[in-house]
């Protein structure tokens, strides 16, 4: 008998998705008797999938996990931190696969199929596959994935795809029955960066519906709710969706304005139908988004509708039985401007701050969007990560749908594509997205979290600046260094300074020089004038 390994779960990076690769450390195919390319058959709760194995990243190598994406996780029935059994497995090469479309893929042109055939055939030689099993690829002619079911093999044990392998996509449909488990819509690989805020989420909320005996045996509550707070567009609603869908818990999405009513009683009533409803499909999660919206300070407000909503969702909320198989998630961008009541552990237990993303963050997000958009050699996913301050994750994925639109925009110009017939696969293989029209994008679009503020990139260098050598250099040190080399002062523990007093004379280069600052950094500059922050109002 093969030898068998328990390892965890853990999500996989941006650029495995969809390829059904499984990545575990060096100790562990050692241990199974598997290289690199080899095939494994990884164990869940609900049943089996296939998989390619590669090597873990660096810092995974001492760790006993396995990295598998979102679509083999749903097909086994298994979440992040779970435990599955992974053996060495065989497969046979396959000499046909039947693959049948999921949803909106059964309404593909029929004179799209030999493309969208060539483009499997390359996405799947090597790959292995189970009949029943839902397999993700990357089309970018549609810029998107698209969900197959594998409904047939020749021969009918476990196979992979060669060169020779013939690939059959059916036009009708997947059919029920023909799907082993579920395809997930949204899972942690589609959010870029945000570890910290996964990691608390899977223990608050996950946690106690897997397994709440430990709760139990500690003879505490878990969490009754989850108020995520933070600017918009940095992904709050996105957590929220991916948690539920992950564990696959019941998913009530509230948007506050809805819930408001004019007649009397009646918001009080669609609340109470939606905690009745959650608690009847538990294990369950009810996410408000806006919450500010449905439940104010009650001190601010003047309607009387407002006042009776936050007091019915006060008395919902203490009065869930079901604790830790219904959890309400909350999301806001003003938490100041919530009920104080709601804000305090019984209710809303645990409060998560959702920040901007940093340069890292922002590379991650980037990958998670560009993932199947078919990008030129030029483009640099750093440089654009590390120009492209006070963006949020709704911000960058704009800015690539804007830069596919400038490249599609200038395909047609370059082209002049007929808009009036189907455009035929091989001159849609040269349409790619480059550098100059990630640039072009970038001159349209306003960061969400300074949109407020009038923001400049000056075209200022220091080479524009005559005399001032000294000033000039302080402030390379000052400004310019700490944000191009962070992880310099970090590693020699200096600090780098939170202002810098510039005095001098009018007309002596002040301003100009902060510009030139701005500009070498690569950073936004935000000009404030003094009379302008000054107002008669108290406290404005």
């Amino acid at each position: 008998m093969d030898k068998e390994v328990k390892l965890n779960v853990a999500e996989a990076r941006s650029r495995d998705v969809g390829r059904k690769r499984a990545r575990i450390s060096p100790n562990v195919m050692k241990e199974l008797g598997v290289d690199t390319g080899d095939f494994v058959e990884i164990e869940g709760r609900t049943g089996s999938v296939l998989a390619q194995v590669w090597p873990s990243y660096p810092e995974d190598e001492d760790k006993d996990i396995i990295r598998i994406d979102g679509t083999m996780r749903k097909a086994i029935g298994v979440s992040v931190g779970e435990a599955v059994t992974v053996r060495k497995a065989e497969a046979s090469p396959a000499t046909k696969v039947v693959l049948a479309p999921t949803g909106i893929e059964g309404k593909l042109r029929p004179e799209y199929a030999e493309y969208i055939e060539s483009v499997l055939r390359e996405e799947l030689v090597g790959k292995p596959l189970k009949r029943g099993e839902a397999i993700t690829v990357p089309l970018p002619f549609f810029g998107a994935e698209l969900t197959f079911v594998v409904t047939n093999t020749q021969p009918t044990t476990n196979v992979f795809v060669n060169s020779s392998t013939e690939i059959q996509v059916r036009e009708e449909p997947v059919k029920e029955g023909e799907l082993a488990g579920e395809i997930p819509k949204v899972t942690w690989e589609d959010i870029g960066d945000l570890d910290e805020a996964k990691r608390k989420l899977r223990e608050m909320v996950e946690l106690p519906m897997r397994q709440p005996e430990l709760f139990k045996h500690l003879g505490i509550e878990p969490p009754k709710g989850v108020l995520l707070y933070g600017p918009p567009g940095t992904g709050k609603t996105l957590l929220a969706k991916a948690l539920a869908n992950e564990i696959g818990a019941y998913f009530i999405a509230i948007s506050g304005p809805e819930i408001m009513s004019k007649y009397y009683g009646e918001s009080e009533q669609r609340l109470r139908e939606i905690f009745q409803q959650a608690q009847e499909n538990a294990p369950s999660i009810i996410f408000i988004d806006e919450i500010d919206s449905i439940a104010p300070n009650r001190e601010e407000v003047t309607g009387e509708v407002e006042r009776r909503v936050v007091a019915q969702l006060l008395t919902l909320m203490d009065g869930l039985k079901e604790r830790g198989k219904v959890v309400v998630i909350a999301a806001t961008n003003r938490p100041n401007a919530v009920d104080p009541a709601l804000r305090r552990p019984g209710r809303f237990d645990r409060e998560i701050e959702i920040s901007p993303p940093d340069v890292k963050a922002r590379k991650e997000i980037l990958m998670v969007h560009t993932r199947n958009v078919p990008l030129a050699e030029d483009v640099d996913l750093d440089k654009i990560a590390s120009i492209t301050h006070g963006f949020t994750g709704a911000d960058l994925a704009a800015l690539v749908k804007e830069a596919a639109m400038n490249a599609i925009r200038r395909f047609i110009e370059e082209k002049k594509v007929n808009l009036n017939e189907p455009i035929k696969p091989e001159i849609l293989k040269e349409l790619k997205v480059t550098w100059n029209d990630f640039m072009s994008a970038m001159k349209d679009m306003n960061p969400s979290l300074i949109r407020e503020i009038y923001v400049e990139v000056p075209n200022v260098r220091w080479s524009d600046i005559g005399g001032l050598d000294e000033a000039k250099q302080q402030l390379k040190e000052a400004v310019e260094w700490p944000l191009k080399y962070p992880e310099i002062y970090e590693k020699m523990g200096v600090r780098p300074p939170r202002g810098i007093l510039l005095f001098g004379p009018p007309g002596t280069g002040k301003t100009l020089l902060a510009k030139a600052a701005a500009t070498e950094s690569e950073a936004n500059f935000i000009a404030v004038r003094g009379p302008e922050i000054l107002s008669k109002w108290v406290g404005e």
